[in-house]
């Protein structure tokens, strides 16, 4: 039997807001986990998929990430939402976890 180490094993109390919204072409329905865990970037589920990200109003801003995390298939979609993200997450420099 293989062993494992444990890392964390945290209870907290969070804030969850959800959100629906309408583009020109889809129904988004989203939940918005605000969390002291993971550097404080809000934990983001799409309701409809179950996918689940982190994300902050710096990553809404890479269109990339967002066509990637919620598998559009459209760039224009991922500029669209990324525009709802800007405005409802927050603004954060995250210092790298592990130095050279």
């Amino acid at each position: 039997m293989e062993t494992y180490e444990r890392l964390y094993d945290e209870t907290e109390r969070v804030n969850v807001r959800f959100i629906g919204l309408t583009t020109d072409s889809t129904r988004y329905d989203f939940s918005m986990m605000y969390t002291n865990m993971f550097f404080g970037k809000p934990l983001i589920t799409c309701m409809q998929t179950g996918r689940s990200f982190l994300m902050c109003a710096e990553d809404a801003e890479d269109y990339d990430y967002l066509q990637r995390m919620l598998k559009l298939k459209e760039k224009e979609e991922a500029k669209t939402l990324s525009e709802f993200f800007k405005v409802q997450l927050p603004f954060m420099s995250v210092e790298p976890q592990y130095h050279d």
